[in-house]
This record gives structure tokens, C-alpha cells and sequence, in this order.
């Protein structure tokens, strides 16, 4: 009986090749309105003065808090077996999405 319980409350979660592959990501771009939070990930490549959004993630305010701390956790445990990361200097980036300013 304990066992039928558990395999209803499991999700099933469909990873397709091309989702699997992943993209690759240097900047992280966190905008947000009182409804959502967008996180736009972006591949800038040294030189070039262009660089294009690879992934936009929307989040309520409550899946952007569950996000953050699940990656302060992971970030725990990541450097209590590789060491801590080396945080890099401030990088000021001149962002340019082409078009009108967001406004929420």
C-alpha cells in the first residue's frame, strides 16, 4: 500500500535529446516585476561586441526563491569536496538588448 502512495506522488520528467544537450552560459542577466522574475542567460565571447541570449527561464517569486537557495546548497556542497570558488572580479558589462527599455 505504502508503495502505490509513493509512486503517485513521483514525477515523471521528459528530458528530449535536444534539451539534454544544454547551452552554454558566461552571464546571467536577473530582471524582475512585482509578478515574476526573468532570468536571461547569455554566451558573451571575448572581442566580439555582440552576444545573443541563449535560454530565457521565467520564475514566479516563489520558484526564483526555491532556485536561489537550491543553488546556495549545491554551491555548499560543490566546494566542501572541490574547494571554494574564486570569485572573479566585477565585470561591468554595457547591456544593449536593441530595443525600447522594459518597464514592469
Amino acid at each position: 500500500m505504502e508503495n502505490q502512495h509513493e509512486e503517485q506522488n513521483q514525477l515523471n520528467i521528459e528530458l528530449n535529446e535536444e534539451i539534454a544537450e544544454g547551452q552554454y552560459a558566461n552571464l546571467a542577466i536577473i530582471t524582475h516585476s512585482n509578478a515574476e522574475f526573468v532570468v536571461d542567460f547569455v554566451n558573451v565571447m571575448p572581442g566580439l561586441p555582440k552576444a545573443k541570449v541563449k535560454s530565457r527561464i521565467i520564475l514566479t517569486p516563489q520558484h526564483a526563491k526555491r532556485f536561489m537557495k537550491a543553488m546556495l546548497d549545491n554551491i555548499k556542497k560543490y566546494e566542501s569536496v572541490h574547494g571554494p570558488i574564486q570569485d572573479q572580479e566585477q565585470v561591468s558589462v554595457p547591456l544593449n538588448f536593441g530595443g525600447p527599455t522594459a518597464q514592469a
